[in-house]
């Protein structure tokens, strides 16, 4: 599978390997006759060692094949690219529809060219191509505006950066939440009691799908007290760990933390177990999702069943409804009911404030809320 859209990248693609020694699973990038890509594969190798989520390295692999794709299709040597050709590829991106007629806004040609700029790195670093290749891809830069919490130095040192030569021109958009009667209407579709907990987990915690679904149960303390556990946390709450996971999900941080869980993910939790006791063969996994509705019955729930479970519920709503519009919902929820923005960034297990402060910002429907209040002579809430 290539990255969507880009057509010329047909002789390239990413594909899963599956290992018939051991079942061990991993993505490579194959040409048009089943030849495996060994730089590209090399580097998406490196980056499973590096402990990033399969369902990131899937994306890197899409992009690195259509990547090489675009260079076979314009007679590029991709191992010698110079910085015009990049510009080119960026140009491309930027100018050819994807397969569902749209253009990709800035900030999707950013990430692709971001991931292709890793490659050429990781290629140069290893001695794969020649190191001013990769010297190439950036330029020095003198911050201007300094972010929050950057230190510039006694004499200002540290102002002149590394920034990317190449970058599309893009605009910061306000994170895709739920509004409240939106949240009602995901809910209320909501059918089985498996599928409203993991909408009300997500919604609550603010859980990125990889953490929801690589959570066991020895994860859940939802009882008052759990010291009789050996913690001593109060009251109910979830451990985000980051661990191998059967399912390959993974959370994305790698220092573990503490969620509350309030009375809603408990009553919902209470009955999910209730469901999955019924169901004859499900109760052996220590994992907190697994496959209820279609086999295999008991195993861990898998990134792909989890997106065909949100797309089903889309189609319920009428609207999008995407795993992580369950976690922007909840860090707006907290934002908007005046939670200080440390805690919500200790919620969102997010290492960097500026990750956080994205919230603060007002979206369209805070704008037009303000606006039509003080017309009709009201409090803005």
């Amino acid at each position: 599978m290539t990255d969507s859209g880009v057509r010329k990248a047909c002789s390239f693609r990413a594909e899963r390997a599956i290992s018939p020694a051991d079942g061990e699973q991993w993505w490579v990038v194959i040409d048009a006759d089943f030849v495996i890509h060994k730089q590209a594969t090399d580097f998406l190798r490196s980056l499973g060692g590096a402990s990033l989520s399969p369902h990131t390295v899937r994306v890197y692999a899409g992009r690195a094949a259509a990547f090489l794709g675009w260079c076979e299709a314009e007679g590029v040597d991709w191992a010698t690219i110079k910085l015009p050709e990049l510009a080119r590829f960026k140009n491309f991106l930027e100018m050819s529809p994807t397969r569902n007629g749209h253009f990709r806004s800035g900030s999707t040609v950013n990430t692709i060219l971001t991931a292709v700029c890793e490659f050429l790195r990781f290629c140069a670093r290893t001695g794969l191509i020649e190191q001013v290749v990769a010297e190439q891809l950036s330029e020095p830069r003198w911050l201007k505006f300094i972010p929050s919490g950057f230190d510039p130095g006694e004499s200002g040192q540290f102002r002149t950066v590394r920034a990317r030569s190449l970058k599309a021109r893009s605009e910061t958009s306000f994170p895709e939440a739920l509004t409240p009667e939106q949240t009602g209407v995901v809910l209320a579709s909501c059918r089985p009691c498996r599928d409203l907990f993991v909408v009300v987990l997500l919604l609550r915690t603010g859980l990125r799908i990889g953490e929801a679904l690589g959570l066991r149960r020895e994860d859940m303390h939802l009882l008052p007290d759990s010291r009789s556990l050996g913690c001593a946390v109060v009251g109910g709450h979830v451990h985000v760990r980051r661990r191998a996971n059967p399912n390959g999900a993974l959370a994305k941080s790698r220092f573990p933390r503490v969620v509350p869980a309030g009375d809603d993910v408990i009553a919902t939790y209470s009955d999910y177990q209730t469901e999955r006791s019924g169901i004859v063969g499900v109760g052996g996994s220590d994992m907190v999702l697994v496959n209820l509705y279609h086999e295999p019955l008991g195993s861990p729930m898998s990134y792909r069943a989890t997106k065909d479970f949100f797309d089903r519920l889309a189609r319920r709503c009428g609207f999008p409804v995407r795993p992580h519009m369950m976690r922007h919902t909840a860090a707006t929820n907290w934002v908007r009911a005046g939670v200080p923005i440390d805690v919500v960034q200790k919620l969102l297990g997010h290492v960097s404030l500026c990750s956080t402060t994205v919230y603060l910002h007002a979206g369209d429907e805070d704008c037009r809320r303000a606006v039509e209040a003080v017309a009709a002579g009201r409090p803005w809430q």
